[in-house]
């Protein structure tokens, strides 16, 4: 398997630009099977391809444009006067590391015996799956890996550039509102276009040390509570799975009710960081209290023996699904169509469980009612909410 590295970035222009280099990843431990089949470079000298023309005779997208698409006006974030430095390198962080495909060659491959998947699901839990998936299949996988402070927003945009010229064959998402939103916007096949598989839930997170749970709040509204002031910790909400539970909660309590909430919310200084595994982080050192993150990030802390632990699912959690998609006209449609068919199997969803990657295969196991969005609603809705949480938390 190849993957995009994020690793020993370099410092240009004030902002960070990950190295766009690809490697191999080492053999899984003895016990872990045998993926030395999949375990080779992109050639970083390939010939680009030519990129066909988008309609309305466009080669492609620019960033603006294309940010613009997927979230409330990026290109006015990037750009807008008075936003914070750190979050305007972010974003365009993004937009030059995922918007553009011919930042990095041979991206289609030129084997028919090979897959391209970009993936937001963490690598930790991806790369045994997609190895067995290769020893199974003799399919080689080449998998891109999202950026943990844009997590599939990134990704999204990058699948939106190269819509007139598809690198990509599968997307898997460990989450639902981009892929409900790419569907919308045609860049999955026409039928049979995507899957929702497994869920994992947004929780409130707390360090035992400091907040015995008889003590921690189980509602959100709580949060607004000054006892709580600077104690919080969140990962900002206009990405991956804190934007959607976010835009749910609109949903669920109303325009009014909801913008009061989040207005409280900022006014009581939670720590705004990168991203949930970083909420984790900082819940499980002390340096906030309790925090707004994923099921997985808290397992995998607690794994790490933070003196953390997650509340109760209640009516205001989000369960966040798996989703897989096919990229319409894929470079691989046949090895695809076996990813596809390979990443809903029971075998695999219970290897995701076991992993903690996943809390069921069926939403019906939590047992509770939760938050039940119109997804349809909410994509719709999605740039004027996006707004509103950028002038309520980017100020």
């Amino acid at each position: 398997m190849v993957v995009l590295s994020s690793e020993n970035g370099v410092t240009d222009l004030g902002f960070r630009i990950y190295d766009l280099r690809l490697r191999s990843i080492p053999p899984l431990p003895v016990g872990e099977g045998r993926g030395e089949k999949s375990l080779k470079k992109w050639p970083l000298n390939a010939p680009q391809p030519t990129p066909a023309p988008l309609p309305g005779g466009e080669r492609a997208m620019s960033a603006r444009n294309t940010s613009l698409l997927l979230g409330g006006g990026w290109g006015g974030w990037v750009h807008g006067k008075g936003k914070p430095d750190a979050l305007r390198r972010r974003a365009l962080l993004a937009t030059i590391t995922f918007s553009f495909s011919c930042l990095m060659a041979g991206c289609s491959g030129s084997s028919a015996r090979s897959v391209v998947v970009y993936t937001s699901q963490d690598q930790v839990y991806s790369e045994p799956i997609l190895r067995r998936f290769t020893e199974q299949t003799g399919i080689e996988v080449r998998a891109v890996y999202d950026n943990e402070a844009v997590k599939t927003v990134g990704l999204a945009n990058r699948l939106l550039a190269e819509r007139g010229y598809p690198q990509c064959d599968i997307w898997w998402s460990n989450e639902e509102l981009r892929t409900r939103q790419l569907n919308n916007l045609g860049v999955f096949r026409e039928t049979d276009a995507w899957r929702a598989v497994g869920f994992r839930s947004r929780r409130m997170v707390i360090n035992t040390n400091h907040l015995p749970r008889a003590s921690a709040p189980t509602r959100l509204s709580e949060l607004t509570d000054s006892r709580w002031r600077g104690k919080i910790a969140l990962a900002y909400p206009l990405f991956g799975t804190t934007a959607a539970h976010f835009l749910a909660l609109r949903q669920s309590w109303g325009e009014a009710r909801w913008t009061e909430w989040c207005r409280a919310l900022q006014s009581n200084k939670p720590l705004l960081v990168d991203g949930n595994s970083v909420v984790v982080r900082l819940v499980g050192k002390g340096e906030a209290w309790l925090g707004l993150t994923d099921s997985d990030d808290i397992a995998a802390g607690r794994r790490e023996g933070l003196p953390i632990e997650s509340m109760p699912v209640t009516d205001e959690t989000l369960l966040i699904p798996n989703t897989v998609g096919v990229i319409r006209n894929p470079p691989h449609a046949e090895a695809a169509q076996k990813l596809f068919e390979y990443l809903q199997q029971s075998e695999v969803l219970d290897r995701l469980v076991k992993a903690n990657a996943l809390e069921g295969r069926t939403s019906t196991e939590t047992g509770t009612a939760t938050l039940k969005p119109d997804w349809g609603e909410l994509v719709r809705d999605l740039e004027l909410a996006t707004t509103r949480l950028k002038e309520i938390f980017l100020r």
